[in-house]
């Protein structure tokens, strides 16, 4: 490849990664305050529930990607992701072990999956991502997923911050967290190659690199209103959730 400007696989790779490191929500007030015990229970179960409409919609948004793929090959790749979210009907999957967290906190878990409690900021959100992947190029929906690059060490932080600083809290509320400190690096391997390869131009590799700011910008803004709601200045809008309403 001559094209002038043009990175190479390994400068894409450390680009992306730079953006996770100047953007993504590790670094977040509301994730230091989560992890760091600064949140009452009620202010972690809106955390849970407004982060269950961002699991239960991972599935839907992958299964836009899957029938995108044009092999076999890359299908049974992306299909796995479908059985870590959704499971198998024998082994549950992320969508089932979130709710156990919420189920672990306190919710109603038919509240939850009512979403009735619901941010209208955290729907727009995810709405957009879902939308992005559905109807963007195919090489920016699966740049898109590359935030899964900086998972494990928001993971470790979450849980063991949560751990050590609440007491209603426990291991088996936060059974989600630990298998995806092994499928995460998978799904990373699979997505980081295929962009590294793909992206043939310069113009492809913004492409790139402005679906992983894209995705990023879209988890804080998930952070940035709950933060609005529920602690400062704490106005939940109407019909959101509000501690005590769920229990």
């Amino acid at each position: 490849m001559s094209e002038a400007g043009l990175l190479s696989p390994d400068a894409l790779e450390a680009r992306l990664r730079a953006i996770g490191a100047e953007r993504y929500h590790i670094h977040h007030p509301f994730h230091h305050a989560l992890h760091g015990g600064r949140l009452s229970k009620g202010q972690v179960q809106a955390w849970a529930l407004n982060r269950y409409y961002y699991q239960a919609s991972i599935p839907a948004k992958d299964a836009a990607l899957l029938a995108r793929l044009p092999t076999p090959a890359l299908r049974r790749e992306w299909r796995r992701r479908l059985l870590d979210h959704d499971g198998d009907g024998v082994q549950p999957g992320g969508v089932e072990r979130w709710l156990k967290l919420t189920d672990g906190l306190g919710l109603d878990r038919d509240y939850v999956v009512s979403l009735q409690g619901l941010l209208p900021a955290t729907r727009f959100a995810v709405d957009a991502y879902v939308h992005f992947v559905r109807e963007r190029s195919l090489l920016e929906a699966v740049a898109s997923s590359l935030t899964e690059m900086f998972s494990p060490g928001i993971i470790s932080e979450r849980v063991s911050g949560m751990l050590r600083n609440y007491d209603f809290v426990t291991a088996e509320t936060l059974a989600y967290f630990t298998p995806r400190l092994s499928q995460a690096p998978q799904d990373v391997a699979f997505a980081l190659d295929y962009v590294k390869r793909e992206a043939r131009t310069r113009a492809e590799q913004e492409q790139v690199l402005a679906a992983l700011r894209f995705k990023c910008d879209l988890l804080w803004a998930q952070l940035d209103a709950l933060h609005f709601a529920y602690v400062a200045p704490g106005l939940p809008p109407p019909g959101a959730f509000r501690p005590g309403d769920a229990a």
